[in-house]
């Protein structure tokens, strides 16, 4: 940080010297930075063009954690999305970040360290995303990397007490939990991770034998609980409850209509069904709605979609196809197209749900040949 020194005098054929930084030339860079982080990320991109130093701030690839802290100790934040992307010659997902903003470009994020596949896992606490376990070169891993959007890297974190891919992994009050993925033998089939201890290590959750013949689908929490969907029938942890009566199968109901893919938001938990027809399951009712009102917006998600909770409104996130004008079929072949949408669900009479959109963008992502493993 640099800053120019200021004489002790102040007459007027000696006036003091203005204090230049690298950021806004009348100003310390301390104080710029403090200036730039009152202002939304998505203005970001625009003021990246005003100078290399600008630029190197805010979309350089080691972005100064000064701006982050400055945006932490005034209580700032932006909801933002983590899009993965991974091409079939890559080993590893490649990760970027999107504010949801209209015309927001995406932003590369690095890699992680350990180069997983993309049979790991996510949940996300906080500001931080867990990656958690996958494969690496087809053997299952213990790895746990955390990523931090705010200064765009990762750390790794404690490592599994047993190896696992496509496991269910749930943050819920401030633990990690993880459950299946491994060898049904494990006594480590679920275990759980005190997040606001830095020297906390995984810790066994006992769960009953025969409810670990199980393939996960998906994950969620919901109502204070711990849900997995499985190949053979949900499972549902409750933290609070005496150790003999924690786990316990999912309703029926929300069995049969959770399809894998979930958000909750709002103490509803959406999916959509093999119609393609997204819907809400309310846990106090045990009943599923459909979420009238987005037929005439939105494709129907036979498979593919991604939902997720951002900003208290829910997000559609999937792989579309580009309108518009290209130079050949190579460079068509190396366009990825990825649609969201933020839709706000309301509740109507008698518990049906109603989704207005409220936003919607089209991101292209160029040098993505087809093919890509998730989004």
């Amino acid at each position: 940080m640099s800053t120019a020194a200021t004489p002790t005098t102040t007459s007027p054929e000696n006036p003091p010297e203005i204090t230049r930084g690298s950021l806004i030339p009348a100003l310390p860079d301390d104080l710029s930075i403090h200036c730039i982080a009152l202002l939304p990320r998505f203005a970001h991109p625009t003021l990246a063009r005003v100078s290399r130093a600008f630029h190197s701030l805010l979309r350089g690839r080691n972005p100064d954690p000064l701006l982050a802290a400055r945006r932490r100790h005034l209580g700032l934040s932006d909801p933002h999305l983590i899009v993965s992307l991974r091409p079939p010659e890559f080993s590893s997902p490649l990760f970027f970040l999107l504010l949801p903003h209209p015309g927001w470009p995406p932003l590369p994020l690095p890699p992680p360290p350990v180069p997983v596949a993309s049979s790991s896992s996510v949940a996300v606490d906080g500001d931080r995303m867990f990656l958690v376990g996958g494969s690496v070169s087809g053997v299952p891993s213990s790895s746990v990397q955390i990523l931090d959007p705010r200064n765009r890297s990762w750390s790794i974190g404690p490592r599994l007490s047993s190896p696992r891919e496509f496991a269910a992994v749930v943050a819920l009050s401030g633990v990690l939990f993880v459950a299946g993925g491994c060898v049904p033998s494990s006594p480590f089939w679920a275990e759980s991770l005190e997040l606001s201890n830095s020297d906390a290590k995984w810790a066994m959750v006992p769960s009953p034998p025969h409810f670990r013949e199980k393939w996960m689908h998906g994950s969620a929490s919901l109502a204070g609980k711990v849900l997995a969907v499985a190949d053979r029938g949900g499972l549902a942890y409750d933290p609070a409850a005496p150790p003999g009566e924690a786990w316990a199968p999912v309703s029926p109901v929300l069995d049969m209509g959770w399809k894998g893919r979930a958000a909750v938001v709002g103490g509803i938990l959406y999916s959509y069904d093999y119609l393609g027809q997204v819907k809400g399951y309310d846990p106090e009712t045990d009943s599923w709605s459909k979420v009238e009102g987005l037929e005439q917006d939105l494709p129907k998600f036979l498979c593919g979609a991604t939902l997720a909770n951002v900003g208290g409104l829910l997000y559609l996130v999937w792989e579309g196809k580009w309108k518009g004008k290209t130079k050949g079929k190579c460079e068509a072949r190396s366009m990825v197209v990825i649609d969201w949408a933020a839709i706000e669900v309301t509740k109507a009479d008698e518990g049906r749900l109603r989704g207005k959109v409220v936003s919607r963008d089209t991101i292209v992502f160029m040098g993505m040949p087809k093919g890509l493993a998730e989004h």
